[in-house]
């Protein structure tokens, strides 16, 4: 097996207990793993729903499930089960520094599993409630699931074309956005821990990471009043700055400032753009954006996105193609920067860590878990669980 890295000295010893399923809380756990933590994934007998989330599948489970669990270990535990719920709590108070849940509302707490009741058991552990809607208010105790918070927290209602039906984000920005809050507030927790001995409880929620990512969106209807229509690929209070129609596909460029229009104007061969009174400053652009976007439309549809970055890098106006997932993978960009990752023992391939130490990007240690592979090391005679995880 590849060495498990150690990016602090801080991790190499900590033990985290992920009571976790789908996205939010295994992606939390896989963050802290590739960071140097041991991760025990604390299974139902029938498995963590993503494994069944294809197809694709990929080496026995879906390609979902294994993009979220690589180097953890996996124990199966039916927590109505007296004895294997007490080996649980036994395996997390001699071993747990961090326990992280996202079970549906309120089944830790009918369990005896909940932060406060494992705190007084063990006052160092640091525990962390990925919810749906939060601890308070009237909706504490309804589940949730990605789609719904993006419906419910404004992200759908300011995703798509204007007069067209609401669109969802494809990626799972509210799950994996929370797994991050979430990754946050236990290295906040870790730190505090560090100077008093003592653990707490974290709570992060899919609806709070949800109202953050419109955060800006929220801003500005506080300050007006008025609710911004769809962009499709703008943004509001910012123009130009959209993805129009080339001859060959699609090209974003973003001229958010005075001095980036001036350059792009130049670069379109329409430099008395600058200096039309319509579109002197950024709020007289916004204000006549259609006229403005129709004059740019009706010249970049001429060309293809190859000649239109070289106009308009050599005038410093920031573009980008709109590109598939399959052109992201293969671009020499991410190739440079190690992004796509191999997993040792296996033929799987996944997106590093958006982040490196020194120059050195995180990287999967171990193949995502066979469905209980580890439950008799774990929760089985005490010996046996004094051994280390991925020795």
């Amino acid at each position: 097996m590849t060495p498990r890295p150690i990016f602090s000295e801080a991790f190499k010893d900590l033990v985290v207990v992920e009571l976790g399923s789908s996205v939010a809380a295994p992606y939390a756990a896989q963050i802290l793993s590739e960071l140097g933590a041991n991760v025990i994934k604390v299974e139902k007998p029938q498995g963590d729903d993503a494994r069944r989330w294809g197809p694709p599948f990929w080496e026995g489970a879906s390609a979902f499930f294994q993009a979220l669990n690589r180097n953890k270990s996996s124990v199966v535990c039916e927590l109505r089960d007296k004895e294997q719920k007490a080996a649980l709590v036994d395996l997390i108070v001699q071993h747990a520094d961090i326990v992280l849940q996202n079970l549906r509302p309120g089944h830790v707490e009918e369990l005896g599993l909940d932060g406060p009741s494992l705190l007084k058991l063990k006052p160092s552990l640091i525990y962390c409630n990925l919810g749906a809607f939060g601890q308070h208010g009237p909706l504490k105790s309804k589940p949730g699931y990605d789609p719904l918070m993006q419906a419910f927290g404004g992200i759908m209602s300011t995703t798509g074309e204007v007069d067209r039906p609401s669109v969802r984000v494809g990626a799972s920005i509210v799950d994996m956005g929370t797994g991050m809050w979430s990754v946050i507030g236990i290295l906040t927790a870790l730190l505090s821990r560090r100077d008093t001995g003592l653990g707490q409880c974290i709570d992060v929620s899919l609806y709070e990471t949800s109202t953050q990512w419109v955060s800006l969106l929220a801003a500005q209807f506080l300050a007006s009043g008025e609710l911004s229509p769809k962009q499709g690929s703008g943004a509001p209070g910012i123009v130009p700055y959209k993805a129009y129609q080339v001859s060959d596909g699609e090209l974003v460029i973003a001229a958010g400032s005075d001095s980036l229009f001036k350059a792009l104007s130049e670069a379109l061969g329409h430099s008395e753009w600058a200096s039309d009174e319509r579109f002197l400053t950024n709020p007289d652009r916004v204000k006549n954006s259609k006229v403005l976007y129709e004059m740019i439309d009706a010249l970049l549809i001429q060309n293809t996105s190859s000649h239109w970055q070289a106009v308009l890098e050599a005038k410093g106006v920031p573009c980008a193609p709109v590109q598939n997932l399959k052109q992201m993978l293969h671009h020499p960009q991410t190739q440079a920067l190690g992004l796509v990752q191999d997993v040792p023992g296996t033929e799987m391939k996944f997106l590093g860590l958006p982040i490196s130490f020194n120059g050195i990007r995180p990287n999967a240690y171990s193949a995502p878990p066979k469905l209980g592979e580890d439950t008799e090391q774990w929760l089985g005679e005490h010996s046996s669980m004094d051994k280390k995880v991925n020795p």
